[in-house]
């Protein structure tokens, strides 16, 4: 069985429109969202190898759905808004194993 540097990477979209079409990080929550998954992962104690990774991405394609995140290796796609959520997607998401079906993106839209 083929080892992995972090169990799960943690991809927030934080690309900002410069023509003011929605975007995730449009009003800077999508960033500060991002240092609080940050924080959060290192206060659960899963930033470590063998851990979760938390990435910053470019543009993820799903603007008009509001900020988003995509956690591999399973591909699972999330809405978020706030610490809560976040809170929620790593608790669930990451330590429990089960997905967070009221934030959850269906991957084909």
């Amino acid at each position: 069985m083929r080892q992995f540097y972090y169990s799960h990477h943690v991809f927030m979209c934080q690309n900002v429109r410069e023509d003011g079409r929605r975007c995730c990080n449009g009003d800077g929550r999508a960033a500060e969202l991002r240092d609080y998954a940050k924080d959060r992962t290192r206060d659960l104690g899963l930033r470590r190898p063998g851990g979760t990774r938390i990435n910053q991405a470019g543009c993820l394609g799903r603007c008009a759905e509001g900020p988003c995140l995509v956690i591999y290796p399973e591909g699972v796609w999330y809405r978020y808004e706030t610490r809560e959520d976040i809170d929620e997607i790593l608790q669930e998401h990451v330590l429990n194993g089960r997905s967070v079906p009221r934030l959850r993106l269906d991957p084909g839209s």
